[in-house]
């Protein structure tokens, strides 16, 4: 499903990746790991092709980065699901709204984005919310209707870029509760973190980490 093959990437001559190679199959859970600056949120923009290497290939599903064009790129993000730590709401929309705005921009029948936000809503438990506003929410709320918008389009896979980074520990494992019901459904997920012991606890998971820009195998035990 995901390729990364030889991939070279640096910022301003600062190397970032050299010959980093790994490959995610389909409905797999992977963490990805590494130091502060090792590339994790930068590999999660080359998997939706906002950045593309300076060589190698990024292959996800049918798309390429040696020959995408900006017409496919829609294509390629309607099939991933991003998750970011700072929820990336519109605070002048409900809940609701901020779900539906995702399908009203592929010209989604209004009967279907009601049956998708509804849905997508019930599946984190925040149905009941779905008229608040994001300022009305908690962290946890908010991370939640976060996940709800990742998975409204049934993503091949979902990105996750330190999605627990600013939650208390008890909101993170509601957090990873969801996550895994999304996983066992046989949704891929590719989740980045800095929080080792979320690593650990989960250790029966595929590891990938970046160490001096490439991709090392890791156990924690």
């Amino acid at each position: 499903m995901l390729l990364f093959s030889n991939v070279d990437f640096a910022y301003d001559a600062h190397p970032i990746f050299f010959n980093l190679s790994f490959e995610l199959g389909q409905g797999e859970f992977n963490f990805l790991i590494g130091k502060s600056g090792a590339g994790k949120s930068t590999l999660l923009q080359m998997v939706y092709m906002n950045i593309l290497p300076q060589a190698g290939i990024v292959q996800f599903a049918e798309y390429n980065s040696k020959n995408i064009k900006p017409r496919d790129l829609p294509h390629l993000r309607r099939k991933l699901g991003i998750i970011f730590q700072d929820f990336k709401l519109f605070r002048d929309r409900n809940i609701y709204e901020n779900l539906s705005f995702v399908l009203e921009v592929t010209n989604t029948p209004r009967r279907e984005i009601k049956k998708k936000v509804n849905n997508a809503l019930t599946d984190v438990d925040l149905f009941h919310r779905r008229y608040s506003m994001p300022d009305e929410l908690s962290g946890g709320e908010k991370q939640r209707v976060a996940i709800a918008r990742a998975i409204i389009n049934d993503p091949l896979l979902i990105l996750a870029d330190e999605p627990t980074g600013n939650l208390d520990p008890e909101t993170t494992n509601e957090i990873l509760e969801i996550l895994m019901k999304i996983y066992n459904r046989g949704t891929g997920i590719l989740f980045a973190t800095h929080n080792y012991e979320i690593v650990k606890r989960y250790n029966n998971y595929k590891i990938i980490k970046l160490e001096d820009g490439k991709a090392v195998k890791s156990v924690f035990k």
